[in-house]
């Protein structure tokens, strides 16, 4: 029997690991996120996780990759406020179309920003879930980042339905004023999330 970990021999037997589960529930109970898992230079049917939990480690060789979460986090941190940036400016380009008449060219813009705000909402719900970041108590300027993401999934959904309702008018207004800032609460969020990873 083999087990080596992030290029690390594990001393399985001593340890009294019988099973990849026992090693897995090691790994976890140290704050390791499993990304790659090779039995006997194969990968396992992730499918199956129930049978790779229960896989005896002897006579065979393990080699598992881990990741600690905060990285992965502060990894998509990174990520999003990139394209963020990119939304701010196409967020403003989409105001200068609708106000122009010009509402195909404000459309297309305004799918890009769709889509980054809705990634960066996913990716805080995802990363808030993975730390087990208790979103009640991250506290914003106006409230708790959970107030936030319910308030953003509202303008959202005021944004749909101007565009249902073909009322760009309208759609300009929340792109103005209710949305304008949308970039910066979205960093302050994601400070307030980097915060709590250290």
């Amino acid at each position: 029997m083999s087990v080596t970990v992030d290029d690390e021999p594990l001393a399985a037997d001593s340890l009294g690991f019988a099973t990849v589960g026992d090693v897995l529930a090691h790994l976890r109970a140290r704050n390791r996120l499993v990304v790659h898992v090779l039995i006997d230079g194969r990968e396992p049917d992730l499918g199956r996780l129930e049978s790779l939990r229960e896989q005896q480690l002897g006579g065979h060789a393990v080699f598992i990759e881990t990741i600690e979460p905060q990285r992965i986090a502060s990894d998509v941190f990174d990520q999003v406020e990139s394209l963020l940036t990119d939304a701010d400016e196409l967020r403003t380009q989409a105001v200068d179309h609708l106000q122009a008449g010009e509402h195909a060219d404000a459309l297309k813009k305004l799918g890009t920003c769709f889509t980054t705000w809705n990634h960066t909402q996913e990716s805080i719900e995802k990363i808030a879930r993975l730390l087990k970041i208790d979103l009640d108590r991250i506290v914003l300027d106006q409230g708790t980042l959970q107030v936030f993401l319910a308030t953003f999934t509202t303008q959202l959904n005021d944004i749909r339905t101007a565009l249902e309702s073909r009322d760009y008018s309208h759609l300009g207004d929340i792109l103005a004023y209710e949305a304008h800032d949308a970039g910066d609460k979205w960093r302050q969020a994601i400070g307030a999330m980097r915060a709590t990873l250290r």
